[in-house]
């Protein structure tokens, strides 16, 4: 089942044009990766759909509603997440406060300390620090922190962006991982992501932004070994 379509959308920023007659599909249950360079328009696209960008033409329908410049908290009810790039946790806040932060829509406190018990087995780290202030926690500690946020909104569709930047290998590692047992569990993932080996390994299917235009879409497989995608993405090998 088609969970979100987009439908040749343009954005601006001001007078510059961001994105061009973009479509893309996600369907329940699946990991779509979207790649491309810096400035493709990949973060516009997932900034559009949360509500924080507002699209001059098209439309985007997400569980067959439009969703098209609706008010970003309006978006998070529906059921949408976003993990930004750069994760923007609350630095003066506790690991736990964040978390509830993430909640703050929610009534069902139940459900939320439930949500809450899961984010701390899946990060480990973020329950031996939940009362430290995560300003001060490392950018891969940080990230996990984002990403438990959304968890904790219940969301049907986290779109993360840029989720392995400036993190070491190792973390990399533990935070793709993450994303496939996030999916395995039922939530659906949109990802922008500049290291697209990694992308691409573990989704379903994938599109390639440039200049704010879809270039190539297909399976991931497919991107994978695509001559194009491999010199212009994946190291030329």
């Amino acid at each position: 089942m088609t969970m979100l379509k987009i439908e040749n959308i343009d954005v601006f920023y001001g007078n510059i044009q961001a994105l061009r007659d973009v479509s893309i599909t996600v369907n329940e249950g699946e990991i779509v990766s979207l790649i491309g360079a810096n400035g493709a328009g990949k973060s516009t696209l997932l900034k559009t759909l949360s509500g924080l960008l507002k699209p001059k033409k098209g439309k985007i329908e997400f569980l067959d509603k439009s969703i098209s410049g609706k008010q970003a908290q309006s978006i998070v009810k529906a059921g949408i997440s976003h993990v930004p790039e750069g994760r923007r946790v609350f630095a003066n806040l506790t690991v736990e406060e964040n978390l509830e932060l993430g909640a703050f829509l929610r009534k069902d406190k139940q459900g939320i300390h439930q949500d809450m018990q899961k984010v701390y087995e899946i990060f480990p780290r973020l329950l031996e620090r939940k009362k430290q202030h995560s300003g001060t926690l490392s950018g891969g500690e940080q990230q996990m922190l984002a990403m438990g946020r959304a968890i904790m909104a219940k969301p049907k569709l986290v779109l993360l962006d840029e989720p392995s930047m400036g993190l070491a290998p190792l973390m990399v590692k533990t935070i793709f991982q993450v994303i496939k047992d996030i999916n395995h569990e039922g939530t659906t993932v949109l990802l922008v992501e500049q290291n697209a080996n990694m992308a691409l390994s573990i989704a379903n299917r994938g599109y390639v932004i440039e200049t704010g235009r879809v270039v190539l879409s297909g399976s991931a497989q497919e991107l994978q070994n695509s001559e194009e995608v491999k010199l212009a993405y994946l190291g030329g090998h």
